[in-house]
């Protein structure tokens, strides 16, 4: 796993390089505004950080979730805070396809 990891930490920094230094203003203001939208405000990193983890696992983006999750370890949240909010994850997501089953018609 470290050697998976230490490849999509490279590979999100190459790829984050050449998006900023490409030249186009839209993009370079939509990563200004992406990391932004994790700094402390009335919430703090860590909060804002579980809410990024939970919406990217509801999305089913993996490396969204793999960023997350090593940003939530970066800022000292323990084991047992990321099983919590993966249980919230587990619960919404099948929550989601459930609602879908029972607006189902019958027959």
């Amino acid at each position: 796993m470290a050697r998976d990891l230490n490849e999509f930490t490279r590979f999100r920094k190459e790829m984050n390089d050449r998006i900023l230094n490409c030249g186009h203003l839209g993009l370079k203001r939509f990563w200004a505004l992406d990391s932004r939208a994790y700094e402390k405000g009335a919430l703090d990193e860590k909060t804002l950080e579980l809410l990024g983890l939970t919406t990217s696992m509801v999305l089913r983006c993996d490396d969204c979730v793999t960023y997350h999750i090593v940003r939530c370890i970066q800022l000292g949240l323990t084991d047992n805070e990321l099983y919590d909010a993966l249980n919230v994850c587990v619960i919404v997501g099948h929550r989601v396809r459930s609602t879908a089953i029972q607006l189902m018609p019958s027959k």
